[in-house]
């Protein structure tokens, strides 16, 4: 871990903007700038509290409860101690390279490594420093303790992926860009409706498939993250069960802000895909089926899509509460609130997520 600076109160005021905020737990320092739109509570709770000690609230089980995981996290974000020692009270005004002297001249630099021997030593889970696949076949453990500790959210500092592979060759497979879900899908969308559109011969017709099919998808978009992704208590016992599992969700709960495991790989939708074009096929003919299957592979597009801008990226209003509303599921409960892109099955079925002081 890099050795921890000497920062002076004075400088804390400089930093309460979403260009650079700080804050403090006693007088240890944190930088969350880069943190703060993948806070389950969006960026204007953090904001509030800018170069300010946040203990107590983070502290408060009434009105802003944070997990083990959350305080974990903080560890990544640590710049300093607060020295009030006047000779360092300037150096910031005086020293053009102070961001770089404190060791936050880039992106790499914002982000102390975590300690991931300290959390090994502690759950005796997970290295992140090894590849991880291996480590989940061989891990012996009981379903209990593997589903405690996968729900128990790390961070993977430097904004790499942590390794799943034994060899390196294969790392590249396990990681999928967002944009790669519109880049492949988007063109089968559209082939599809216009072979169905085709033989239905009536735009309406088809449309309403199209609509029908995008209507459907968002049942089955709750069903496979309530009932497969989160099998979790139903899943039998073993390691072949639970290797399955990390690759399928686990995973993504065990490491969240994983930019580049966080969307469906293409091979995987088209074998979870497979059994339901030939069910829709099943229940209506063939070119009604084709218009149909469209538009739910088109409301596919738009869950990973929404998925990966929901941890990642700034947005409007509404989609800042379902972004509270989805990492509230991670840090929170992730046994409630299966809804990505909306809670209207959340809703029907009595899953739907409180979230307590619009953090987790």
């Amino acid at each position: 871990m890099a050795s921890m600076r000497k920062i002076h109160p004075a400088w804390l005021d400089n930093h309460k903007s979403d260009k650079s905020c700080w804050v403090t737990v006693g007088r240890t320092v944190y930088d969350v700038t880069n943190f703060l739109e993948d806070h389950p509570g969006g960026a204007e709770l953090i904001l509030e509290y800018g170069g300010q000690d946040v203990q107590k609230i983070m502290e408060d089980e009434m009105s802003h409860e944070h997990s083990d995981a959350a305080w974990s996290m903080m560890n990544e974000y640590m710049v300093g101690k607060l020295c009030d020692d006047e000779s360092v009270a300037h150096d910031e005004e005086l020293i053009p390279e102070a961001k770089k002297e404190l060791g936050l001249g880039n992106e790499e630099e914002m982000e102390v490594p975590t300690d991931y021997e300290a959390d090994y030593a502690k759950h005796k889970f997970i290295d992140l420093k090894k590849p991880m696949l291996a480590q989940v076949w061989k891990g012996g453990w009981s379903n209990e303790f593997y589903l405690d500790q996968v729900h128990r959210p790390r961070h993977y500092a430097g904004g790499a992926s942590a390794p799943l592979f034994s060899w390196a060759w294969m790392e590249p497979l396990s990681l999928t860009p967002w944009w790669v879900v519109p880049i492949v899908w988007i063109p089968a969308v559209c082939t599809v409706w216009w072979l169905g559109l085709q033989g239905l011969g009536d735009v309406r017709i088809a449309a309403a498939m199209f609509v029908l099919g995008t209507a459907v998808w968002t049942l089955i978009e709750y069903g496979l993250h309530r009932f497969l992704f989160h099998l979790d208590e139903m899943m039998p016992e073993g390691r072949v069960f639970i290797t399955l599992h990390f690759l399928l969700h686990g995973i993504h709960h065990f490491l969240p802000l994983d930019r580049m495991r966080l969307v469906m790989p293409p091979t995987l939708l088209a074998l979870l895909a497979t059994p339901i074009y030939h069910l829709v096929h099943l229940i209506f003919p063939y070119y009604f089926a084709l218009c149909g299957f469209a538009g739910g592979l088109f409301g596919y597009i738009c869950y990973d899509v929404t998925h990966y801008m929901l941890h990642h990226s700034k947005l409007p209003q509404y989609w800042r509460e379902l972004k509270a509303y989805h990492l509230a599921h991670h840090f929170q409960d992730y046994q409630m609130g299966f809804g990505v892109t909306s809670k209207f099955w959340d809703r029907v079925f009595g899953t739907e997520l409180g979230i307590k002081g619009k953090t987790a």
